[in-house]
């Protein structure tokens, strides 16, 4: 699910930004984009995300500002003067004119100048982890939004169904009557009508009507969609059950549609094939 959180942590050293962003995605794909200073701590922070947004692909960075000079370079003594009096001995040894110029070329050679650089505090990082935890929750703050809206429309689509079902019923009787009519026209058109037996006709009839019944489908559709409903009202994390749910709705309608056998059944099929495509789509973004 898509959620953005945004946190700035002030220290008398320096200002800390955090960043979070989320989007959809069946699995937790967590990328984080560290100064040097926090690598250390990037496990731990990998599993803060994983444990609080549990799926979705996170994009974190934390950037600061420092207010002092704790990254100036110093020199290193020891390595100047050992520079110097090798230069200096050479300088003599080939009568080569030795003066205070010679410090700029020192101080351009390796290892001159050293940046020694601090390590994180455990202050600092109670400071970082605190604000970590409140952008996690500004994003949980998106999601729940956007989850309540999502719950809406899965609610609206899924009763789209059940009413398509309901309509279904209207034209069964009429079915089963056209489907009696016409097998019987055409028994007239190529037997004489005193040569059928209308008992043996009967018998046959309700063996070919039973390929076309679709009572248990329409028990076994409307009970997917009371659970789907019940578990979509769990406070658990269900997107991956509510798309197997979404499956066998899917199984129940397709053979409803190929036992119909109505033009006026067919369209409210393609009608619930389209409320529940959307249903399939809205479960990717649940947790």
């Amino acid at each position: 699910m898509t959620g953005y959180g945004k946190a700035i942590a002030e220290t008398p050293q320096k200002k800390i930004t955090i960043e979070i962003k989320s989007l959809n995605s069946k699995q937790l794909d967590i990328n984080t984009r560290l100064p040097w200073l926090y690598k250390e701590k990037e496990l731990e922070i990998r599993n803060m995300l994983s444990q609080k947004l549990e799926r979705g692909k996170i994009d974190l960075s934390i950037n600061f500002d420092s207010h002092d000079e704790e990254f100036i370079p110093v020199i290193n003594k020891s390595t100047f003067k050992n520079y110097y009096y090798q230069l200096s001995e050479i300088a003599g040894e080939m009568g080569i004119n030795f003066d205070e110029h010679v410090i700029s070329t020192i101080m351009r050679l390796p290892e001159t100048l050293k940046s020694d650089k601090p390590e994180l505090s455990e202050e600092e990082w109670e400071i970082a982890k605190k604000y970590i935890l409140e952008a996690i929750s500004m994003i949980d703050l998106y999601r729940a939004e956007e989850g309540n809206a999502l719950e809406k429309d899965l609610k609206n689509s899924l009763s789209r169904i059940l009413k398509s079902l309901e309509n279904i019923e209207s034209f069964e009787e009429d079915r089963i009557k056209r489907v009696r009519e016409k097998l019987y026209s055409i028994l007239q058109e190529n037997v004489k009508s005193e040569n059928i037996d209308k008992n043996r006709f009967e018998q046959e009839l309700i063996f070919y009507l039973e390929k076309f019944d679709i009572n248990e489908e329409k028990v076994r559709l409307r009970n997917h969609c009371e659970y789907f409903l019940e578990t979509l009202s769990s406070p658990a994390s269900n997107g991956k059950i509510l798309g197997f749910i979404s499956q066998e709705i899917g199984r129940e309608i397709n053979t409803i549609g190929s036992k119909a056998n109505d033009s006026s059944i067919q369209k409210l099929v393609v009608m619930m094939k389209d409320d529940l495509e959307k249903i399939k789509e809205q479960t990717l973004n649940i947790l």
